[in-house]
């Protein structure tokens, strides 16, 4: 049985879709919604079960239940839910694993949580502003989930969310420079381990840490551990199947990296993210038709994320399309990805006074925060002097842009120097590093 991702189906909230478009986009049968009022001690909670094709109302029940008991509330209702669906599944025996297969599931949620209602709430808070992937809504995210952890300091799943926000900060945000970025480094390391010495086999807390010897350790082999084991303990949160995709990438299997961006997206269709990892691999292995198909998509679900306008661009840049190119990353949320686009764009059609400009925009503005992207300017202009210095200084500023160095097209020209290789060999990615 699949069940759809909560960022996919959460994101039909207060939108008027019908069932069968969100059936469709979903790809399930069958859709569960309700509502949850509270009213002093009691909470009320509205449930009811329809097929996703026809709209029909299979089952429907209220619960009411005092406000500390809440979260018992998800176990009785999932397995209300089961015992509804179970001849649907072929009869008891199957009903039967679906129902265990549910509690083995509502338990893995339980892991790492709370019994503090406020503090349960403001994860959930802190989760709807996280997948919305912008640097105001993970900074909206972090102050939720800090709150949480203020209510709660044994929260695993809160300081696993404080983990992983600052995490995206330190790799996304430009604001601060270094000093800046070292803070959320250091602040994330800090909550992985106040999250793991809470709950070791919590997912979202290996997630957080493998995503941080990935992107900033650059600890392959301890990334592959991590995030394995993480794997091993939710198969089917996309979020930990995207990380596992981007370690791929980092190896240098891009194949199999898109193999798992695909999952994710099947895991969680509206998941902004996986679409927008998809979307940019496939146009870095120049499947350009595909990756065109998908960047729309990744508009739709979330304009205000870093790529979402820029990865279009770089499929344009990659085919030669200049002018399509620089068009494309109009609305881009990331300047830095703006300008390294615009840059390379412009050199392509050899208007070097524009490309000069904004070069010198992207260095006087990013140098502490985008130097691996200037070392791609500079090496998509041939300048390999100046790029593999930028590269070294990417590396000492722990840069997380450095995790696509392998099969970066951008760097093509690189890749005959003698230096490469030495370079590949200091970060751990050089062939006999990988086997």
């Amino acid at each position: 049985m699949h069940v759809a991702a909560r960022t996919s189906a959460f994101s039909f909230k207060g939108k008027n879709a019908t069932a069968q478009e969100i059936g469709q986009k979903l790809g399930v049968a069958y859709l569960v919604d309700g509502s949850v009022r509270k009213s002093g001690d009691a909470v009320r909670i509205a449930a009811r079960l329809a097929r996703a094709d026809t709209g029909e109302e299979l089952w429907s029940e209220n619960f009411t239940r005092n406000l500390k008991d809440v979260f018992a509330v998800q176990t009785e209702l999932a397995q209300t839910i089961v015992e509804q669906l179970r001849g649907r599944f072929g009869g008891a025996d199957a009903g039967s694993a679906a129902k265990e297969k549910i509690q083995a599931e509502v338990q893995a949620a339980e892991k790492g949580g709370t019994k503090n209602v406020e503090a349960h709430q403001l994860y959930l808070q802190g989760r709807f502003y996280e997948n919305r992937h912008s640097e105001k809504s993970a900074r909206e995210a972090l102050a939720a989930y800090q709150h949480a952890t203020e209510l709660d300091p044994g929260f695993a799943l809160a300081w696993a969310g404080v983990a992983g926000t600052h995490g995206w900060l330190a790799a996304f945000s430009t604001e601060g420079g270094q000093k800046t970025f070292d803070a959320n480094l250091s602040s994330a390391r800090d909550a992985v381990t106040r999250a793991l010495s809470i709950e070791p086999d919590l997912p979202e807390a290996l997630l957080a840490r493998g995503s941080i010897e990935t992107n900033f350790d650059f600890n392959w082999n301890g990334a592959a551990q991590t995030l394995s084991k993480a794997l091993a303990l939710a198969p089917a949160d996309p979020n930990i199947v995207i990380a596992a995709g981007n370690l791929e990438i980092a190896r240098g299997n891009m194949d199999r990296a898109i193999e798992l961006y695909r999952k994710a997206v099947d895991l969680d269709p509206v998941n902004p993210q996986a679409r927008a990892f998809l979307a940019f691999n496939l146009a870095a292995t120049k499947r350009f038709a595909e990756a065109r198909a998908e960047f729309p998509r990744v508009v739709e679900l979330n304009p205000a994320a870093p790529w979402a306008h820029a990865g279009l661009g770089l499929s344009y840049l990659l085919e030669g399309k200049f002018e399509e190119a620089v068009a494309a990353t109009e609305g881009e949320a990331g300047e830095w990805a703006r300008l390294l686009i615009v840059a390379c764009a412009r050199w392509g059609q050899k208007k070097i006074p524009e490309a000069d400009a904004a070069l010198a925009q992207l260095t006087d503005g990013f140098a502490e925060t985008a130097a691996y992207q200037i070392a791609e300017v500079y090496a998509y202009r041939g300048d390999k002097d100046k790029a593999f210095e930028w590269l070294e200084r990417a590396r000492r500023q722990r840069d997380p842009g450095l995790a696509g160095l392998r099969k970066d097209p951008l760097l093509a020209n690189l890749r005959a120097d003698p230096r490469w290789n030495a370079f590949l060999r200091t970060m751990g990615l050089a062939d006999d590093q990988l086997k």
